[in-house]
């Protein structure tokens, strides 16, 4: 199926460009979050006339990112889990855990922006991580896991 992006996507392409995609991410993905239409020859007539206005909204957000991101550059996020006498945790630290902890030091962050990409923490110390407030902007953070003794 072809559509046109309404969003910058990550590995799909730019605002207004025309890509073809599987039928099943563009329906149940791309089109129902908003990322992109059908490329018919009405959407993209439209898209022309709305460019302007669309391009000011990307930049309106990939701004509000910037600034949230030098707000959050090299933050240090602490969180306390129970652990054993090894300082292997009774669990894991999700991305979930950590995205609440943002939020409650005054972030917007949501938790499929915090990147784990050796999966969630099983262990207590320090762990770098980093949240990706938009596809242009990657922010690393400081993650520290402390052991309460069960």
């Amino acid at each position: 199926m072809q559509v046109i992006l309404m969003e910058k996507v990550a590995n799909l392409g730019d605002l207004g460009a025309v890509v073809r995609v599987k039928d099943g991410y563009a329906r149940n993905f791309l089109i129902p979050q908003r990322m992109a239409r059908r490329a018919t020859a009405d959407a993209i007539a439209e898209f022309e006339a709305r460019r302007a206005e669309l391009e000011k909204a990307a930049a309106a957000k990939l701004a509000a990112a910037q600034a949230q991101a030098d707000k959050m550059s090299g933050q240090a996020v602490k969180i306390s889990q129970k652990a054993g006498v090894d300082g292997r945790l009774f669990g894991s630290v999700t991305n979930h855990d950590i995205a609440d902890a943002l939020v409650k030091l005054g972030f917007t962050v949501d938790k499929a922006q915090v990147r784990m990409p050796q999966g969630p923490l099983k262990t207590t110390g320090d762990h770098s991580l980093t949240v990706a407030l938009h596809t242009d902007v990657v922010v690393e953070i400081n993650v520290t896991v402390i052991g309460e003794q069960a």
